[in-house]
């Protein structure tokens, strides 16, 4: 199993880095920084924020789908699947 607890630290570590980047963010807008410069990082925090994302589906992904698809809640495990690659990808 893929499970993200093994991968905890370094979410952790990932989540704990998006927050220092988006309190930069605040600075730079309390301090009227230029609008190119906060948009350049704002993308890279929907990068950041991206690949946290990545590896919780692959293990969503990797364990939970794989283990449903022995059982019978198939159907029901492959709709939520589906319904978070659409919230994902919005």
């Amino acid at each position: 199993m893929d499970s993200y607890k093994n991968k905890k630290d370094d979410l952790i570590r990932r989540l704990r880095k998006i927050e220092g980047q988006v309190k930069g963010l605040q600075k730079m807008i309390d301090k009227d920084t230029y609008c190119i410069d906060v948009l350049v990082q704002v993308a890279a925090v929907r990068s950041a924020i991206n690949s946290v994302g990545k590896i919780l589906l692959k293990s969503y992904t990797c364990s939970c789908v794989r283990d449903a698809m022995t059982t019978e809640k198939q159907d029901v495990i492959i709709d939520e699947l589906v319904d978070v690659f659409i919230k994902f990808i919005k």
